[in-house]
């Protein structure tokens, strides 16, 4: 894809807004992103709305995490280990499961994907960020 997506020099990050697993995990890049590389905004915003219909993608199927980063959109297991490559600590070790064919790595993506939220459960409306953090979301 031609189009820079990021916002500034910011990769952003996609994310299901009622998804508890997908909450924590952006929590989970919070606390290993102290550089703040990372901005976020759900799938369900206006944001990502726009994005994911610019991209061509369902705006009603809210499956993968979608990363736009250097002018590139990637999904499911490719999105989840680029941004372990970005994390400080031993995170970025992870990404050589890049090696792994990705029918496989998406396979595993979406078996955790499609479950969910019977295993972390669903919250009834979008995450809210708190102040501290308001900054980190396209959206807020």
């Amino acid at each position: 894809m031609g189009t820079d997506h990021t916002i500034g020099h910011k990769d952003v990050l996609l994310f299901d807004g009622v998804c508890n697993l997908c909450n924590g995990a952006v929590n989970f890049i919070i606390d290993r992103d102290p550089k703040q590389h990372f901005r976020f905004a759900a799938l369900q915003s206006d944001f990502g709305q726009e994005k994911l219909g610019e991209l061509g993608f369902n705006t009603e199927e809210f499956d993968s995490l979608v990363l736009l980063s250097e002018g590139k959109v990637y999904k499911k297991s490719s999105a989840a280990l680029r941004i372990a490559r970005k994390l400080n600590s031993l995170w970025p070790l992870l990404y050589i499961f890049i090696i792994v064919p990705p029918f496989i790595r998406h396979w595993v993506y979406d078996m955790i994907g499609r479950n969910r939220y019977r295993w972390w459960g669903k919250r009834d409306s979008c995450r809210m960020p708190t102040p501290e953090l308001r900054q980190r979301f396209v959206d807020a």
